[in-house]
């Protein structure tokens, strides 16, 4: 089958793509979905529809994946990333971080919590909480700025801190 398909597949892949390298992913994909899900297929006749009309919707999954989270060099974003000294990185210890956590309002203790301690997916957390997934999203979000901001204002000067060492 793959023999039969490949070829004009993954020419129907690089003309949705414009790109060897993606086409040939998506190429792939469809025969890793077909050997995954092809046994539902009930007439064999329809096996070269079932692989167009897969990489099809492949392809159309990546696009909407990219236009929601789109691509960026770092060149181009590096002034909207937040600036941490390199020193302020040394001086943090797990210690520092889980009381930072035990600070936060308990709306975004639980969710930072469930997912960075407790490895929960956001469906999961979303459960437990009774609790759409995007508020979740937006509680992680913020509870972990908030022990970012914790963090960078409570932090000993680096110096103070290179002094205690000695």
């Amino acid at each position: 089958m793959v023999k039969r398909y490949y070829r004009p597949l993954y020419q129907f892949a690089l003309n949705l793509t414009h790109a060897a390298s993606e086409a040939a992913d998506m190429t792939q994909q469809a025969f890793y979905l077909w050997a995954t899900r092809g046994h539902q297929l009930r007439e064999d006749s329809k096996v070269k529809t079932w692989l167009f009309t897969t990489l099809h919707r492949e392809f159309l999954r990546a696009r909407r994946q990219e236009r929601r989270f789109p691509h960026y060099e770092l060149e181009d974003v590096c002034i909207e990333l937040p600036s941490v000294e390199p020193l302020l990185a040394d001086t943090l210890d797990a210690t520092r971080v889980l009381e930072a956590l035990a600070r936060l309002p308990a709306q975004y203790k639980a969710p930072v919590t469930l997912f960075y301690l407790r490895e929960h997916s956001y469906k999961e957390i979303a459960d437990i909480l009774g609790v759409p997934v995007g508020t979740v999203k937006s509680r992680i979000a913020r509870g972990k700025s908030q022990i970012q901001h914790m963090l960078t204002t409570l932090a000993p000067p680096v110096a103070e801190s290179n002094r205690q060492r000695r």
